[in-house]
C-alpha cells in the first residue's frame, strides 16, 4: 500500500517564474540536481530525469501543470513506467511571498509512497540534498555539491 510522504518547504530569493524555469528546464537541472527534467510538460506527457549518460533514472506522467505556480508529476522507477500502482506522486507548490521584495515559498510533497521502499528511502535523502542545491543555484549562482559522497551528519541513521 502507498500510504508514505514527505514535505519539504524552503523559501527562496527569486522569482515564481525563475523557480519554474529551474524545475522544469534541463540545462538548469543539471547544474543543481545532476540530471535533466525533460518534458513539454503538458498534462498527460511523460517526463523523465535523465542523466548525462542518456539513462533515465527515474519517469512519470505530468498530472498537472499551472506555470508558474504547480507541477505535479507521477513517480516511477526504471521499468516501472507502465505500472501506474507503482507510480508515488510530486507536487511543487511555488508562492510568490508578496511582502518579501522577491521571495517565493516552495513547498515540495512526494506521496503515495511505501514506506520502507527504495524509493521512499532515496528521496527522504535526496530531496533536502536537491532542494539545497537548488536554493543555493538561484540565489548565488552556484550549486552545491550535494550528492559528492554520503553525509552521515545529516542522517544519523545512516552513520552506523
Amino acid at each position: 500500500m502507498n500510504d508514505h510522504e514527505y514535505h519539504y518547504t524552503t523559501y527562496i530569493r527569486t522569482t515564481p517564474e525563475k523557480l519554474w524555469a529551474a524545475i522544469t528546464t534541463p540545462e538548469f537541472t543539471r547544474q543543481y540536481w545532476g540530471k535533466a527534467n525533460i518534458s513539454d510538460w503538458k498534462p498527460g506527457s511523460r517526463w523523465e530525469h535523465r542523466g548525462e549518460d542518456g539513462i533515465t533514472r527515474v519517469s512519470g506522467t505530468v498530472t498537472e501543470a499551472a506555470p508558474p505556480k504547480k507541477l505535479v508529476l507521477t513517480w516511477a522507477q526504471p521499468g516501472e513506467f507502465d505500472h501506474p500502482e507503482r507510480h508515488s506522486r510530486v507536487t511543487f507548490s511555488i508562492d510568490a511571498i508578496a511582502e518579501s521584495g522577491g521571495m517565493v515559498c516552495l513547498h515540495v510533497a512526494h506521496d503515495r509512497l511505501v514506506a520502507g521502499s527504495e524509493t521512499a528511502l532515496g528521496i527522504s535523502l535526496g530531496w533536502p540534498r536537491v532542494l539545497s542545491s537548488l536554493k543555493s543555484f538561484l540565489e548565488t549562482g552556484a550549486a552545491l555539491d550535494t550528492f559528492a559522497g554520503i553525509v552521515t551528519a545529516c542522517h544519523p541513521a545512516k552513520a552506523n
